[in-house]
C-alpha cells in the first residue's frame, strides 16, 4: 500500500470514529466545514482549469448543504421563522453554488463561503455558549 492510500484509509478511519463520537451540534458543525472545504477545493481546481473537479467539489458543497436543509426541524425550534429563514439561505446557497459550477464564477463561490462562514460562527457561538454554562 502506498503513502498516500494509507493516508486515505487512516483519514476515512479517523472521520468515522469522529461522527460516530459527535453530538448533533458537532455534526452540524462538520457538515458547515465540510461544505467550506469543498468550495475552497472548487475553487483551486477551477483556478487550475480542472473543470471535472471543480464541478465535483461544488456537486458535493449542495449535497451538503442539502444534507444541512433536511437536518431542519422547524417543530423543535423556539422559533419556526428562523428555521424557514435558514431553509430558504440554504436554498439560496445551493442554487448559487449551481449557478457557479454553470458560469465557472470563483466569485459566486466567494459569496457562498461567505455566507456558510456567517451561519458556521452563529452555530459555533451556540456552542461555545452552552459550554460556558454551568453544569
Amino acid at each position: 500500500m502506498n503513502a498516500m492510500r494509507a493516508l486515505s484509509q487512516y483519514q476515512k478511519v479517523d472521520s468515522h470514529a469522529q461522527t460516530s463520537e459527535a453530538t448533533p451540534h458537532r455534526l452540524v458543525q462538520m457538515l458547515m466545514q465540510g461544505s467550506l472545504d469543498r468550495m475552497a477545493q472548487a475553487k483551486g481546481a477551477l483556478s487550475r482549469g480542472q473543470v471535472a473537479q471543480k464541478g465535483e467539489m461544488l456537486g458535493k458543497a449542495v449535497a451538503i448543504i442539502g444534507g444541512l436543509r433536511q437536518g431542519l426541524d422547524a417543530t423543535k425550534a423556539a422559533n419556526e421563522q428562523s428555521v424557514k429563514d435558514l431553509d430558504d439561505l440554504y436554498a439560496y446557497m445551493s442554487g448559487r453554488l449551481t449557478e457557479a459550477n454553470i458560469k465557472n464564477d470563483p466569485q459566486l463561490i466567494d459569496e457562498v463561503a461567505r455566507l456558510m462562514i456567517t451561519v458556521k460562527s452563529g452555530w459555533d457561538a451556540i456552542a461555545s455558549h452552552e459550554s460556558a454554562l454551568p453544569a
